[in-house]
């Protein structure tokens, strides 16, 4: 059995039955805290929260789940039938840290649309700073390009359907994707998933990084500083080829910041993504890639015609979407319409041409026309999706 500890996770996989994973997991929790049951509580939800992750799993209530397993040390769980039994492995407490190891039987989840079945490329943007004075505690001016880095690689560790794309060595102005006039560069969109071949993209903005309080007393001039210090960030994703905002979410968290005013901290450092501060923000992360997932398994993967070739096309669409040779793709007319402050919006007339994927390479794919008709009024560009039914429904 492998083990992975919960940051970087270590999540041991060890066969039970031709169904069911085991998974042993080390959750984390602040235990400066008098709370001593609260703190293992967050442990504990911290590790389920994990598991759920790098299983592809999900649960509508991780918190009953966490008050499940502090009543007693092994349980077993029916109302939720991913999570069928979880066993409190051990429990410890160091320099301020409280961790949790436990031991989940998990079920695959059953399958709730047939697009979960294909994958959605997202292109991963680097976070824009909005408050760079905040940033001065600390001398943590980089925080946005390493918590970005960081936001990849979680993303890029779980089993998802989103698969992310990164593009975070550039910055980007985001402030205009999150006002209330929708007045942003919907051509911005595109360009950055024309060259990740993604049909989505996610941007972020970090809103806020103040200190709110002291925890320990300025008197105590044995102790070192300690502060609480906030981290809120928020997250919009797009649709490249509708131009549509399909998800939009805000969290907020905050975490014991225990160094000095003064002293200059590396954001890229381990030592700094294991203090509880660096914690609470990787705890967005784990939350992030559950909730993109949840919200992306069901949206349709659509992608554009790159060549054409009498009765073939070229597709941006390959195996690592979850295309397969024999699927069947429909075929959508695409026409930008202009509106006013040179904004552009993408229409789509549905045809009745049908192609048969004859090749699969990993991003792109060769499918031939099926129809008796030719594809004379089919250009590059236009849209294809892929059909979820068998494909003798659609011989013509």
């Amino acid at each position: 059995m492998k083990k992975v500890s919960s940051t970087a996770l270590v999540a041991c996989l060890l066969s039970f039955s031709a169904q069911a994973e085991w998974f042993e997991v080390t959750g984390y929790a602040n235990a400066y805290t008098t709370d001593r049951a609260a703190a293992r509580q967050e442990a504990v939800q911290d590790a389920i929260t994990q598991a759920l992750i790098f299983s592809g799993a999900t649960v509508s209530s991780i918190q009953t789940l966490a008050d499940g397993v502090l009543a007693q040390d092994h349980i077993k769980i029916k109302s939720h039938g991913e999570i069928q039994e979880i066993n409190l492995v051990s429990e410890n407490t160091k320099d301020g840290v409280m961790s949790v190891t436990l031991h989940l039987d998990i079920f695959p989840k059953q399958q709730q649309c047939p697009e979960e079945s294909f994958n959605k490329q997202i292109t991963i943007t680097q976070s824009q700073l909005m408050q760079p004075h905040q940033a001065r505690l600390g001398q943590i001016f980089d925080i946005h390009k390493s918590t970005s880095e960081r936001m990849y690689h979680t993303l890029m560790q779980r089993n998802m359907s989103v698969k992310p794309i990164p593009f975070i060595d550039k910055s980007i102005n985001v402030r205009a994707f999150f006002s209330q006039n929708f007045d942003y560069d919907a051509q911005l969109i595109e360009s950055l998933t024309a060259s990740s071949n993604s049909q989505y993209v996610l941007l972020s903005q970090i809103t806020d990084l103040a200190s709110t309080q002291q925890l320990n007393s300025d008197y105590a001039f044995w102790q070192d500083d300690e502060y609480v210090r906030s981290f809120k960030i928020d997250f919009a994703a797009f649709d490249a080829i509708s131009k549509d905002k399909v998800w939009q979410q805000h969290y907020s968290v905050t975490g014991v910041w225990p160094y000095e005013k003064t002293k200059i901290i590396d954001v890229y450092s381990d030592t700094f993504w294991h203090t509880d501060y660096g914690k609470r923000i990787q705890g967005v992360f784990n939350s992030l890639a559950q909730d993109l997932n949840q919200a992306f398994s069901c949206l349709p993967t659509k992608g554009r015609i790159l060549h054409k070739d009498q009765d073939q096309v070229v597709i941006n669409l390959g195996s690592a979407h979850g295309l397969k040779e024999g699927q069947i793709l429909s075929i959508a007319h695409r026409s930008d319409v202009a509106g006013e402050r040179n904004q552009f919006f993408t229409r789509s007339i549905q045809t009745i041409n049908r192609v048969k994927v004859t090749q699969v390479n990993a991003q792109n794919a060769i499918a031939k026309n099926i129809n008796s008709r030719p594809m004379n009024n089919i250009q590059i560009n236009d849209i294809v999706e892929l059909i979820i039914a068998p494909s003798e429904d659609f011989a013509l």
